[in-house]
This record gives C-alpha cells, structure tokens and sequence, in this order.
C-alpha cells in the first residue's frame, strides 16, 4: 500500500509539474511571432500623442537571434535581449540611422528600454515591460 500511494503522488507531482513548466513556456513563446505597437510609456510629463506624433514605436523579438528590432518612433534599431522566464532585460542598442524626431519620444523609449526587468501578457493580450514591478511601457499586437 506504501508503494502505491508514493507512485500516486509520484505520477501527481510529475503531472503538475509538467504542466507550469508548459505554461511558462506558452507565455515565452507569445512574445515570439508578433509586431507590438507601443501605446503607453511611464515617465514623460508629455501626452503620449506629443512623444509621438508621427509614428509609434515598434518591437519585435527575434527568438533565434535573441535580439529585439523595431523603431523607436522616428528611427530603428536593435538590441540584444536575454529572456529568462519572466525576467527580460535588454543591452544596448546598436547604431542606428540618425534622422532628427519630433516630440523627444525616441529618447525616452531608449531610456525606459535599459530599466526593464521583466515582462508580462495581460488577459487582454497586451505586453507590458516592467521594471521592478512597475509596468514601463505597454504593447498592443500591431495590425498587420
């Protein structure tokens, strides 16, 4: 009876771990795949429409090259990221083409970018960047 009931809570503990451990991974791989359209950022005592007022910006990550690409609502650039779980944080982006930006936007997603310290998807779909525990900046899935 002893036997059994250790291979019961066995097979049970195998089970559910089994199961975060997919969930973690489905989380991960929902960042994957997808454009993502900035629509808030954290900080700037300017309306999000005067940062941006020509083009929001865009991040995609590259799960291959584990590196994010996009434009910082006047110019594009691109960064290395490291993904652990929930945790993410990004290096510094690489050169980029220099055009001048209205509004002072690229600065401040280029600044909000470097403080991150984790991600997460809402039961809306929406991607907020976190530093902390503090939602930084959150993405819409852009339309195609």
């Amino acid at each position: 009876m002893k036997k059994h009931t250790i291979a019961i809570v066995s097979i049970l503990t195998l089970l559910i771990t089994s199961c975060m451990a997919s969930k973690e991974n489905k989380s991960a791989a929902s960042i994957y795949d997808t454009t993502w359209e900035l629509e808030y950022i954290s900080g700037p005592r300017i309306a999000f429409e005067g940062l941006y007022p020509n083009k929001k910006p865009q991040i995609t990550f590259d799960q291959k090259e584990k590196n994010v690409f996009g434009n910082n609502g006047c110019n594009g650039y691109s960064a290395p990221f490291t993904l652990n779980g929930n945790s993410l944080t990004f290096g510094e982006p690489g050169p980029t083409t220099m055009m001048f930006c209205d509004g002072g936007g690229e600065a401040q997603f280029l600044q909000q970018m470097k403080k991150i310290t984790s991600y997460s998807i809402d039961k809306d779909g929406k991607l907020n960047l976190i530093q902390g525990d503090v939602p930084m900046m959150r993405f819409k899935k852009a339309a195609k």
